[in-house]
């Protein structure tokens, strides 16, 4: 059997599947036909359901309940790992919904939680997320919203924050940001899906164990970023969540999508969104 699998060049990606793509688990005859994209494309592909098994934005993922359900391990939640808003100098709250913003993509959680935040900040520019710094700095736009590594780099080229939207979430919710998951096809077999859980779950579990084993994989997707800032990287999105979501997970998730449903960000569902055992 072989099955689709989307994840992003990023080292928590790269650390969580290390395993999973190299043989270094038992994969339980599953091959993986691994597509690798930035996490906006993901999203993109998904909409079109063209991946058995991909890494979702939260904010995707709310949209495609109908089709893909999540996975209990392989999820990034956590604190104090939210996207920033950063711009060129110091902007107070109430100019934001003024200015010109680039955004990792419509569907990203972290455009989700701008939109809370900020619900009128209506003018927005899509853009691949490395390109976010250097957008701001050469004022095409007034400020951007970073995710992923660019947290560690952006003061380094003079940027300044305006405001981290993962603590905005934590101040409101007291719950770990939910950004980004593994979501299966629904149409799968359920023997199949489970499957997929159990593997996911080892060669999560297989990469905590041997941490350095995974770092020449990282470092293949990640060979300009120093060997400090994969392990920063890492270290900020994969923990205890990533193994396994636990009923704190679940309750962010829920609360998420709740907050998204009450606000009528996305269309309402009523079906699991946790692959069942």
């Amino acid at each position: 059997m072989t099955l689709s699998l989307g994840f992003s060049p990023c080292p928590n990606d790269t650390f969580i599947f290390d395993a999973l793509v190299n043989g270094k688990i038992d994969t339980k005859g599953i091959d993986f036909e691994v597509i690798m994209a930035d996490v906006a494309e993901l999203n993109q592909r998904a909409f079109k359901g063209e991946l058995h098994i991909t890494k979702l934005s939260y904010h995707a993922l709310a949209h495609l309940l109908p089709n893909y359900e999540l996975l209990h391990s392989g999820s990034a939640l956590g604190n104090n790992c939210g996207p920033l808003l950063i711009a060129r100098q110091n902007f107070d709250y109430q100019e934001v919904s003024d200015l010109t913003i680039a955004i990792p993509g419509r569907y990203t959680t972290a455009n989700f939680l701008l939109g809370l935040a900020f619900p009128k900040a209506q003018n927005k520019v899509e853009m691949l997320f490395s390109e976010i710094e250097e957008a701001v700095l050469t004022k095409k736009v007034d400020a951007g919203l970073i995710i992923h590594e660019n947290r560690f780099t952006y003061e380094q080229k003079g940027l300044i924050k305006i405001v981290d939207l993962g603590e905005y979430w934590e101040s409101t919710t007291q719950l770990p940001i939910p950004l980004g998951g593994i979501a299966i096809q629904r149409a799968l077999p359920l023997t199949t899906k489970q499957l997929v859980q159990t593997v996911l779950r080892e060669s999560v579990a297989y990469a905590f164990a041997n941490r350095a084993g995974t770092l020449p994989y990282v470092r293949q997707y990640a060979q300009e970023m120093e060997e400090k800032v994969m392990f920063q990287h890492i270290d900020l999105y994969v923990n205890n969540y990533t193994l396994d979501l636990g009923e704190k997970g679940r309750k962010a998730i829920h609360k998420l999508f709740t907050t998204a449903w009450e606000k009528q960000l996305i269309p309402p569902f009523e079906g699991n969104v946790l692959l069942s055992f």
